[in-house]
């Protein structure tokens, strides 16, 4: 298989090696503080014993994919021989520019360089690059060896061949992407998901829930949905006549609350002292950690029925 480079090993870089090389890729990490590289592989090591447990190494044993792991000394080490390399730096656009630079000035001319930016636009750290056709965003949800959906966002000047490569790589690697035609900021994920925080801020603000409230609207109401649906699926479904019934039964209803979402609450406001106290008094800030191991492990079983779930009733 294909060798691939991981330029940062923090929370997100760790993560995208551990997708990587259950694909079958031969991975090599480096990151700028040494220690974040050892820490990154031992996180990996602790990892892989629960993804076996619950079926998501592909067959293999948590040694063998470990086995295809190394740190590199050196950038130029680790991306020596790469094909695609996976930038996880700080979101600054000062170190992106810097980062990308080395990396474009010695990787091989063919390989692919994706930063996994959340919000910076690729336009704003590769139009100085020689190399600028072959870079682009591969933005994952984390962590992405549990989440299959990543965002590919092409700069105005990325090649059609960089775009569909990158596609085709991570659907190999067992992802879904999502390739959108144009940067746009936000992208797609965080554009939704804003659009239902700004909500439930709101609502909360307003007096009108509290934050268990909406956060049981979601856990156990249309998240159960939507974590095998897409919005447009799901009202294709929700009207004998498929989507074109829906828009006719509902669009009226919608309409009419628009205008009421226009308003913004600042999140940082008065309002957090009600979202932080209600989340503290169900969650104490010391077992964050805690219940961070707890969400992946439910994420693990989760990702294992729906592959399972798959292979019964179809996608």
């Amino acid at each position: 298989m294909s060798e691939v480079a991981i330029v940062g090993s923090g929370f997100i870089g760790r993560a995208w090696a551990i997708s990587f090389a259950r694909a079958g890729h031969e991975v090599r990490l480096w990151d700028h503080l040494p220690e974040a590289t050892r820490g990154a592989r031992a996180y990996i090591a602790g990892v892989l014993g629960d993804l076996a447990v619950n079926g998501l190494l592909r067959g293999e044993t948590p040694d063998e994919v470990l086995s295809r792991i190394s740190v590199a000394a050196d950038i130029e080490k680790a991306l020596d021989g790469a094909v695609h390399i996976q930038e996880n730096t700080p979101e600054k656009l000062e170190i992106k520019r810097d980062v990308f630079s080395r990396i474009d000035a010695a990787a091989g001319p063919a390989a692919i360089i994706a930063s996994s930016t959340s919000a910076l636009l690729p336009s704003t750290f590769t139009e100085h690059l020689k190399g600028r056709h072959r870079c682009l965003v591969i933005h994952p949800i984390n962590p992405p060896y549990l989440v299959p959906a990543a965002e590919v966002v092409p700069a105005p000047w990325t090649s059609p061949e960089t775009v569909e490569r990158t596609r085709a790589f991570l659907v190999s690697a067992g992802h879904a992407p999502l390739v959108m035609k144009r940067e746009l900021d936000g992208f797609i994920m965080n554009r939704m998901q804003g659009a239902l925080l700004e909500e439930a801020f709101r609502l909360v603000a307003d007096g009108y829930a509290t934050v268990e409230d909406v956060d049981i609207g979601i856990r156990d109401g249309l998240a159960l949905r939507w974590s095998f649906m897409g919005p447009f699926e799901t009202i294709d479904l929700n009207a004998p006549g498929g989507v074109r019934d829906y828009v006719e039964r509902y669009q009226g209803i919608y309409s009419n609350i628009f205008p009421q979402m226009l308003r913004r609450v600042d999140w940082a406001g008065e309002v957090m002292e009600a979202v932080e106290s209600s989340r503290r008094e169900r969650l104490p800030k010391e077992k964050l950690a805690e219940r961070q191991v707890w969400r992946d492990r439910r994420m693990m079983a989760l990702a294992a029925h729906k592959r399972k779930s798959d292979e019964e009733f179809g996608k």
